[in-house]
């Protein structure tokens, strides 16, 4: 189980999958809607689904000559009852947990 809380949490680190899990949650998308409103290369999306996908966090499949996106929103039950055992993070709030980490790891010293 921590092998996958390590893999989810390292797919949740980054911005743009986390817009495009955000994206997902109104209905599946075809790759190319899902990397519409990024400026970036259909290539860099497509690794982003992958690390996505690889977290189980999405599954993606071929429909004609389209691949589409579908959330599994099943995929984050763990990571979400791993924080709810803290107590203070009772509605998981991603984006505001990161900046406290951001906060935390800025302002340690360095020990170098």
């Amino acid at each position: 189980m921590t092998s996958d809380l390590d893999t989810a949490f390292a797919a949740l680190a980054d911005p743009t999958r986390r817009s495009i899990l955000t994206m997902l949650l109104e209905d599946d998308m075809a790759v190319t809607d899902v990397a519409d409103p990024f400026e970036m290369s259909l290539a860099a999306i497509s690794k982003h689904l992958t690390v996505l996908s690889n977290a189980g966090l999405i599954t993606q499949e071929k429909r004609g000559r389209v691949k589409w996106c579908k959330l599994e929103p099943d995929a984050l039950r763990a990571a979400s009852v791993w924080m709810q055992g803290f107590g203070q993070f009772e509605p998981v709030n991603l984006d505001a947990f990161e900046r406290f980490l951001e906060t935390e790891l800025t302002d340690e010293p360095d020990e170098a």
